[in-house]
């Protein structure tokens, strides 16, 4: 790199002999190879341009996919629905024994099962009792409730369609009966006309029986 002192003394021996277009260009070539004083910082380089409007107005980042429920509501869960499998096998006798046990529970899990059980024994009055216990279980605001909630309201769907049916055939078995009734009826009276048609016709043949029998016997002689 050369000075500036040695620029100048060069120029003095040989450069200012050279035409004025020459000596500007060498003027401007050796200014470019002077370094900055001491001290003086380089200008700091141009920011970087903005990202363009599209990536300024660019599309907001994605929604993070909705996580798995956390591990307490799935051990929850995975522990109703093994013992609603248990319980489908179980006899009449054990789900009263069951359902002796669990009692009148306020434990959200022991609702659930209770529900199961009461369910499960497939009578008018044990399924509405299940509702009621399922309508209390989804009226609790507790995450451990709210944790069951769908496996609840599920159940509640299942039993009440369970009653509308069971409403249906009992109004048809009692449409069922009642006609047995009438025709059970019918076949009385119709059993009754027939034997007093029976007693008529052996009374109308007794008299036609005893006619020729009087016709044909002599009468005595006088003594």
């Amino acid at each position: 790199m050369f000075t500036r002192a040695e620029i100048f003394s060069c120029f003095g021996r040989t450069g200012w002999r050279l035409p004025g277009a020459t000596l500007a260009a060498a003027l401007l070539a050796a200014c470019s190879l002077v370094p900055p004083p001491q001290g003086v910082q380089p200008a700091a380089p141009a920011p970087a341009a903005p990202a363009s409007s599209a990536a300024a107005n660019g599309n907001a980042a994605a929604p993070s996919a909705p996580g798995t429920a956390p591990a307490p509501e799935r051990d929850a869960l995975v522990r109703v629905l093994a013992y609603a499998d248990r319980v489908r096998s179980m006899s009449n006798a054990e789900l009263n024994q069951e359902v002796a046990r669990l009692g009148n529970p306020y434990i959200p899990a022991s609702q659930l099962q209770l529900a199961i059980v009461l369910g499960q024994l497939r009578q008018t009055p044990e399924l509405i009792r299940a509702q009621e216990v399922l309508t209390r279980l989804l009226a609790n605001p507790d995450a451990e409730a709210q944790a069951l909630h769908p496996l609840a309201r599920l159940l509640a769907t299942r039993y009440g369609e369970q009653r509308r049916i069971e409403d249906l055939l009992e109004k048809q078995n009692q449409q069922t009966r009642e006609v047995q009734r009438r025709l059970d009826q019918t076949n009385e009276r119709l059993e009754a006309l027939k034997a007093i048609e029976r007693s008529l016709t052996s009374r109308a043949a007794v008299p036609a029986a005893s006619a020729p029998a009087s016709r044909g016997r002599t009468p005595a002689p006088a003594p």
